[in-house]
């Protein structure tokens, strides 16, 4: 599978996670889903780590860059991706972090070297515009969250909605030169995923209230959990950093951007609701650009 696909499937990987993991989102608390899920995907990647004997090719001396991007990328990230929602409601901090696609674009061009030019700089300008238009016109006016109608910390929630997706660009970013190397993505991605659960379990011993579990876990949320560790850290997560071996890193996030997009049919096919004409324009001007960047 060429890094092209790898991204796109990690993208739809993300998009059925996020409708999974919803309900079990709510019922834990948004803190304590994370928990659970980064639990479930640690197991999972170090038993196939083990099993492929995998583990064997993580660098003792690239260890710490591995921690770090997990700290920066999934701790940092995430929290203040959760805290930009709190704020803004889920739309406009979906348009904010969808911009972590152009952070990593500018940020490989500037330290990386690498360049969009032609077509494929049309194609994810149009995969970008077309993300950023299904989320923030993808909904009715009677479907809009109730934080969206006024301008609830607008200033904070638009600081922590760009820190995460900066967090998400640099966290993957700093990981191609060690990707291009012989070490194995789902050890590479154990290791992050372990650090990242070792911080939240520290905020959990130190008593911060928002990292306790609202309500008990049952075995039909466990099971949500599971299910979403394993597609969305799971295989998700090792197919970006195996598409890193392979391609460029801006072209990888911006083909890895267009989960939003790829949530409006699911909605569909989930809910029955059709959705607003924004949506389709967007969708539509994404899978134009996916398709000029797959062809050039």
């Amino acid at each position: 599978m060429s890094y092209e696909w790898m991204a796109l499937t990690a993208a739809c990987c993300w998009a059925i996670g996020s409708l999974i993991s919803a309900p079990a989102s709510a019922h834990l608390g948004a803190f304590a889903f994370t928990r659970w899920r980064m639990t479930c995907a640690s197991l999972l990647l170090w038993s196939l780590a083990i099993a492929t004997g995998g583990w064997q090719t993580l660098p003792v001396n690239q260890l710490w860059l591995l921690a770090l991007s997990g700290v920066i990328g999934i701790l940092i990230g995430d929290t203040a991706l959760f805290a930009a929602m709190n704020r803004l409601g889920p739309r406009r901090a979906g348009v904010l972090f969808a911009t972590h696609a152009l952070f990593s674009a500018l940020l490989a061009y500037w330290f990386l070297g690498e360049t969009i030019w032609g077509w494929t700089l049309v194609g994810c300008g149009l995969l970008v515009t077309g993300v950023m238009t299904a989320i923030l016109f993808g909904k009715r006016a009677c479907e809009q969250h109730h934080w969206e109608a006024g301008s609830h910390e607008l200033g904070i929630g638009i600081a922590l909605g760009l820190l995460s997706a900066l967090c998400q660009a640099v966290s993957t970013l700093m990981l191609k030169p060690l990707m291009e190397t012989d070490i194995d993505a789902v050890a590479a991605s154990a290791v992050r995923m372990t650090t990242a659960l070792v911080c939240h379990l520290v905020l959990l011993w130190c008593g911060f209230q928002v990292a306790k579990t609202q309500n008990a876990m049952t075995p039909k949320v466990l099971g949500m959990v599971a299910f979403n560790a394993l597609l969305s850290m799971g295989i998700g997560m090792t197919l970006i950093l195996q598409a890193l071996k392979q391609g460029d890193a801006g072209m990888v996030a911006m083909l890895s951007s267009i989960s939003p997009v790829v949530v409006v049919p699911l909605l569909w096919l989930v809910y029955k609701r059709r959705p607003a004409l924004g949506a389709w324009l967007g969708a539509v001007m994404t899978v134009g650009g996916t398709i000029l960047i797959l062809l050039h």
